[in-house]
């Protein structure tokens, strides 16, 4: 399994925790994703190696923003 963390904003209920988790889950080789609204935090555990990238832009096409960090 491989882990992947990504920082999302704007976030700010259960709902949309869910929206991302969906999204994310959706996605070939994902088996599992925690997101939380309160630290904006979204885990990823995938069996495949997905791209970051491809991650982040699932999460941007449903109306959030990704925090790219250094």
């Amino acid at each position: 399994m491989k882990e992947t963390k990504i920082k999302v904003e704007g976030m700010v209920c259960e709902g949309c925790e869910n929206r991302v988790k969906n999204a994310l889950n959706a996605m070939d080789g994902v088996e599992k994703v925690e997101a939380n609204h309160k630290t904006g935090e979204v885990i990823i555990l995938a069996k495949e190696e997905i791209s970051k990238s491809v991650m982040e832009e699932k999460v941007e096409d449903i109306g959030f923003e990704v925090v790219k960090e250094d």
